[in-house]
């Protein structure tokens, strides 16, 4: 279950990063610190692949972040 809170936080952290980045990118500067971002989701994900690569794949991804949500909730 731990796994499954590091893949939630690394989507999260992905999907913030991404409005980030075309934001200053359209101010014409260089997006460094939500490119960080968008890599430390990255990272997140892949350990928490690593560590059960049997258990998650693209189709399961909502199942895994419905489940989180509904334990954080409950």
């Amino acid at each position: 279950m731990l796994t499954d809170y590091f893949v939630t936080a690394g989507i999260l952290i992905g999907l913030f990063s991404v409005p980030a980045m075309l934001a200053i990118y359209a101010e014409g500067r260089f997006p460094s610190k939500p490119m960080v971002s968008l890599i430390l989701s990255v990272i997140i994900v892949a350990i928490a692949w690593g560590k059960n690569p049997a258990v998650y794949s693209l189709t399961d991804l909502p199942n895994v972040v419905v489940r989180v949500i509904a334990d954080i909730l409950h």
